[in-house]
């Protein structure tokens, strides 16, 4: 509906533009925003006051001239002049009772699609020698809620999943792997299974051994040479490395496959011309030794140049030269109109660096959109980053298993009868669910307090509340098993109904919010104003016991439909949805 009043008022002015009125070259950005108070309508614009200088006339004057302008709509019950200047729109009861029984039938719940594009994003982004973390969930479930949706939408979405699988910390990890398999034969595999452990043992051994810090730095030589040898020992260790990784996102439910995999070391072909490209442009400098790049837009506060380094001095590359190559392998290989980048907020500077430079050496089409979708910390209640009591950062793994296990001793305590096997599969369910929530729902830009109790609450905005909510709703439906809806419709006539229809029509545009800003806690808000909504509805509305069987009906369409928004917003945000708690 928001993008229908956009289109009346295009043609209202439009229509001002053939009466002299308004410039006919002057392109007016039509800004529609939902009311907050229905007393002013559904919808209003301030359009009027927007246009008040290039019209030369008083706003109030003006919002007249485009309310007389718009053409004439069913849709729209009145339009009225508010305050200075607002225009305000009021819907027509009919028509969002239409709107509700179109979505109702819709796979896609009526979201009007948009021009699709080719959407690349990248996510999560690991290291592989070493296991993932905490910090590593908020790039892998954001990026994933966003992919979901761009998908939905009906974008073509092209996973990427850049993870660090190169550079020179592999050496030494190759040279203790070498050195494990001399001593202890197959067994080097056990130790491997534990790559946090492997790590820390392969970093004393550089550390300590002269001769072995040596074999390290040479294999690191042979390995970007291209030596088969040591390409056999690395792709054994990044097998069991991505192993790992893939066991946490089927844990998570993301959608990330071994196919979406393109790593740094994917790119090193095209480092070496990365940098002849660079330097054939002439916006290669020599800066002690090494190669770097200086842009006049990013500076110190002393306004010294800040560089970009391409090359180290001893011929090293870094990561802005790999993200330079991905960025033209991703604009001239896979025709990306928009590229996502869900990195810490931390490397700022670091993609607007990088961004500027793939524009200025022509690297990306013109076109292509580069975004950093950065975000904030996750941190322990002390306010500090999450670890462990010793400090320690804290495996993904035992995160996830720590909240499978807290969801099982509480949906124990609601449900002493249950059968274990149920039990242990909500329980997964509500844990999994209950940690993605909590971080999803928080802005994406800001820090966030992580807590166990707080996120595996029934009370607020969280996971187990919108699952209780759902299933609230499916058990409405076990009641109402033998009720024939295949004749029913959906009248709005308690304010109740009018509100939870409102917000159900509001689906869509949230949606565009969300992946236009990367933004999934706009979803995650919105789904806790739904249930919200329906909650009321339900109080003032019985359904089954309602005064007719046509009002059951209405009622009991509404709660689908509410249903069908839940069941599908959580499935966006990656979160399964429970018949029984």
């Amino acid at each position: 509906m928001k993008s229908h009043i956009q289109s009346l008022l295009e043609q209202a002015i439009q229509t001002l533009k053939q009466q002299e009125i308004v410039p006919a070259d002057f392109e007016a950005r039509i800004q529609v925003d939902r009311t907050k108070d229905k007393t002013h309508g559904d919808f209003a614009t301030n359009l009027a006051m927007m246009l008040t200088k290039v019209a030369r006339k008083n706003p109030r004057e003006l919002a007249q001239l485009i309310i007389d302008s718009l053409p004439q709509d069913s849709q729209v019950a009145k339009v009225e002049i508010a305050g200075p200047g607002f225009i305000n729109f009021f819907i027509d009861d009919n028509a969002l009772a239409t709107q509700l029984m179109t979505a109702l039938k819709d796979d896609r719940l009526g979201v009007v699609l948009p021009t699709p594009q080719t959407v690349v994003v990248d996510y999560s982004s690991p290291n592989l020698a070493k296991e993932m973390h905490v910090g590593h969930l908020r790039s892998t479930i954001i990026g994933d809620s966003v992919v979901r949706a761009l998908e939905f939408q009906g974008h073509k979405v092209i996973r990427q999943n850049h993870v660090g699988d190169w550079g020179t910390q592999f050496g030494m990890l190759l040279a203790y792997m070498e050195e494990l398999r001399a001593a202890k034969g197959e067994q080097a595999k056990m130790e491997l299974s534990d790559l946090e452990s492997f790590y820390r043992a392969a970093k004393v051994r550089f550390d300590e051994s002269e001769e072995f810090a040596t074999r390290a730095r040479k294999l690191v030589v042979e390995l970007q040479s291209g030596d088969e040898y040591c390409n056999k020992l690395w792709r054994e260790f990044n097998d069991i490395s991505l192993s790992h990784c893939h066991q946490v996102y089927e844990r998570l439910g993301v959608s990330l496959t071994r196919a979406d995999v393109r790593g740094e070391s994917a790119y090193n072909d095209d480092l070496a011309q990365v940098v002849a490209d660079l330097d054939a442009q002439g916006l290669l400098s020599e800066s002690n030794g090494a190669k770097v790049v200086f842009q006049d837009e990013f500076k110190t506060k002393e306004g010294e140049p800040l560089p970009v380094i391409i090359q180290k001095a001893d011929g090293g590359y870094l990561y802005a030269t790999s993200d330079l190559a991905a960025m033209r392998y991703r604009s001239n290989v896979l025709k990306a109109d928009r590229a996502l980048y869900f990195v810490d907020l931390r490397q700022g500077l670091h993609f607007q660096q990088v961004f500027n430079l793939a524009r200025k050496a022509n690297f990306v089409n013109l076109n292509m959109s580069l975004e950093h979708m950065g975000f904030g910390t996750m941190n322990g209640e002390d306010g500090r980053p999450f670890k462990t009591r010793s400090g320690g950062v804290v495996k993904l793994v035992d995160l996830l298993s720590e909240a499978e296990t807290r969801a099982l001793e509480l949906v124990r305590s609601k449900n002493p009868d249950m059968d274990q096997a149920e039990l242990e599969q909500i329980a997964k369910v509500v844990g999994i669910s209950s940690v993605k929530y909590a971080d999803l729902s928080k802005n994406r830009t800001s820090d966030y307090i992580f807590s166990f109790e707080q996120m595996l609450s029934f009370e607020g905005n969280t996971a187990p509340y919108l699952l209780y909510a759902y299933t609230r709703i499916a058990g409405i439906f076990k009641r109402a098993a033998d009720v024939d809806l295949s004749d029913a419709s959906i009248t709005l006539e308690h304010d109740k109904e009018k509100e939870l229809g409102t917000k159900l029509a509001q689906f869509g545009e949230v949606l565009n919010r969300m992946v236009d800003k990367g933004q999934p806690h706009a979803l995650c808000g919105y789904l806790f104003e739904l249930a919200g909504a329906f909650s009321s509805f339900y109080e003032a509305c019985p359904v089954l016991a309602a005064d007719s069987e046509a009002e059951k009906k209405s009622r009991l369409l509404l709660s689908q439909l509410t249903a069908n928004t839940l069941k599908q917003g959580l499935d966006l945000l990656g979160i399964d949805t429970l018949e029984r708690m």
